[in-house]
């Protein structure tokens, strides 16, 4: 397998993708923060000390998106053309889960964008209510769907 961030003497290099056509490219990424009740039912009431949770993870999470080559050494600084959130409420655990899709017409792929927004907006929560609950569990960040560019489609099953 040839690693594409490694040159002929085997040090860093950031990919060219130059070469690349430009494509719409799509990536929806998730993951779940798992809280206490008292936390959960203060995010629902919106009387976290912090102040609204959701609200301000969604922020996060498209700020996240929008810096990830600030972040992630190896990623090519991207114009996006729409970073969508949602959360979902799980009263079952309780928590959230956090559904990020990024998308623009480029030459390289928006996965790391998603994944990325949703760990900041999830690492947001946790830090909005730590005060309450200091046994949150961030779980399955992980890749549900991309679209575009050479290594063709993805759909997690």
């Amino acid at each position: 397998m040839n690693l594409t961030h490694l040159d002929e003497q085997n040090k860093p290099k950031m990919v060219d993708v130059s070469d690349k056509d430009n494509t719409t490219r799509i990536a929806t990424a998730s993951g779940i923060i798992e809280v206490g009740q008292a936390a959960f039912d203060a995010v629902i009431a919106n009387t976290a000390k912090k102040g609204p949770v959701l609200q301000t993870a969604v922020i996060a999470a498209i700020q996240g998106t929008k810096q990830t080559s600030t972040l992630i050494p190896m990623c090519h600084p991207l114009m996006l053309t729409s970073v969508k959130t949602d959360i979902e409420e799980l009263p079952e655990l309780p928590g959230f889960k956090l559904t990020v899709t990024a998308k623009l017409t480029g030459q390289t792929g928006v996965e790391m964008e998603a994944l990325t927004g949703v760990s900041v907006g999830l690492l947001t929560i946790y830090d909005m209510l730590k005060a309450i609950d200091k046994g949150m569990v961030i779980r399955n960040v992980q890749l549900e769907h991309k679209s575009g560019g050479n290594s063709g489609d993805f759909n997690r099953a």
